[in-house]
């Protein structure tokens, strides 16, 4: 008896919570989860499916059924952003997975699709996500747009204590000091992820048992700056290193290096792409980069509308001329140009001003402040004469984007 085509078989449609021991499965058998992986982290099965049914319920999540058979899925965080100071709705991509057997069929591709159009829907007009292989991610649109440095301090490179006149506690991780520290730290830095109850969730979801926090309380009794951390096998390890201004920094460091009788080293990661050593009298420490979250424009004439440019003065129009290989609403012509006031004006279809050609995949790392237009013609990406590219140069906020979270 001959089968029905594949692509006659499937159907995508929405998942909701009755869906959740399948989408847990698929998640599980993509990224090779074992029932003794999840043992040692105390979980077992009936633990993971609960702990993503809200997550069900409050993401938008498609996937292709072969009847009843879920074959490959997409979820995606709805979610808020800091750009230069700005807050941007961002539809935070997770949950990717095909069964091999269904792979090569185009099911991801048409749910990514999906997955953008709904974005675009919602007013997403930013999407994120940590890749499993950025080669893919870059033809979807997709581009690098953070790094994580990961460095390691032994004993004797701790730095001396500095001045702080605050003091130092450790509190439960419900603390709602840490939400308050976090929050004012998202609204002073580009690139940072505002962390509502569901983002707080999946930060603590598997570790929520074996890390500590210290805060940081000035000489007021304000909460300035927060270090989530673990020791285990004499080795300080940082899960992330929030501070407000320089005295918390101080005081963390005075905190961490007050264990110098404990540990051997200290081991952390560090999300500003600026490299630890020269903070450290001794600066022979070890530091290894690598590319961390990728990044697209969903919508790129509501994300130019929105973008806050460094307008001081009146330039000369732009001609953007875009390409993005899913999104075909962002393919095309725009004219950029802004009025006395200095406000922007986006015009589709507009052909006056000066030329700038460049992919979607450029358009995004470069106005995350990645990687700057000057370097990005210099390297092929961007097309653009002289003056162009010195108006990119001056409207563009110099500032390297900062994400420590993972989802």
């Amino acid at each position: 008896m001959k089968r029905e085509r594949l692509e006659d078989r499937v159907k995508m449609r929405r998942l909701t919570t009755d869906d959740t021991a399948q989408y847990n499965a698929l998640l599980r058998y993509a990224f090779q989860v074992t029932d003794s992986e999840l043992a040692s982290l105390g979980w077992n099965q009936k633990d993971m499916e609960k702990s993503k049914k809200p997550v069900l319920k409050k993401t938008e999540s498609f996937g292709y059924f072969d009847g009843d058979k879920l074959a490959s899925q997409i979820s995606i965080y709805p979610m808020q952003i800091n750009i230069y100071g700005k807050m941007f709705k961002m539809g935070g991509v997770t949950g990717v997975a095909t069964y091999p057997e269904y792979s090569q069929h185009g099911l991801m591709s048409n749910l990514i699709k999906q997955a953008l159009q709904n974005m675009q829907e919602n007013h997403q007009c930013i999407s994120m996500l940590y890749p499993y292989f950025i080669p893919y991610y870059r033809k979807k649109g997709w581009e690098i747009v953070t790094d994580i440095m990961t460095y390691t301090i032994r004993d004797t490179q701790l730095p001396k204590r500095r001045k702080a006149d605050g003091m130092v506690e450790r509190v439960d991780i419900e603390s709602e000091d840490i939400r308050t520290i976090h929050d004012q730290f998202t609204a002073m830095r580009h690139g940072a992820l505002k962390r509502n109850s569901l983002e707080w969730e999946e930060y603590w979801r598997w570790e929520a048992d074996d890390v500590l926090v210290a805060v940081y309380y000035d000489a007021e009794e304000e909460p300035k700056g927060y270090l989530v951390y673990y020791i285990a096998n004499d080795i300080f390890k940082i899960k992330e290193f929030v501070y407000i201004n320089e005295e918390a920094h101080n005081g963390l460091w005075n905190y961490i290096s007050a264990h110098f009788s404990m540990i051997e080293k200290v081991v952390g990661n560090n999300y500003t792409n600026e490299p630890m050593a020269f903070l450290l009298e001794d600066s022979e420490i070890q530091e290894e980069i690598k590319p961390y979250m990728m990044a697209r424009i969903v919508d790129v004439e509501e994300f130019l509308k929105q973008f806050p440019f460094d307008v001081i003065s009146i330039y000369d129009d732009l001609h953007l001329v875009i390409t993005d290989p899913v999104m075909e609403n962002n393919c095309g012509d725009f004219t950029l140009r802004w009025d006395g006031r200095g406000e922007t004006i986006v015009e589709r279809g507009g052909t006056r001003g000066r030329l700038v050609r460049c992919d979607i995949q450029t358009l995004t790392t470069m106005f995350f402040g990645y990687r700057r237009p000057t370097y990005l013609r210099r390297i092929e990406r961007l097309k653009a004469d002289d003056e162009a590219v010195r108006i990119l140069e001056d409207i563009l906020p110099i500032d390297q984007p900062y994400f420590s979270d993972y989802f």
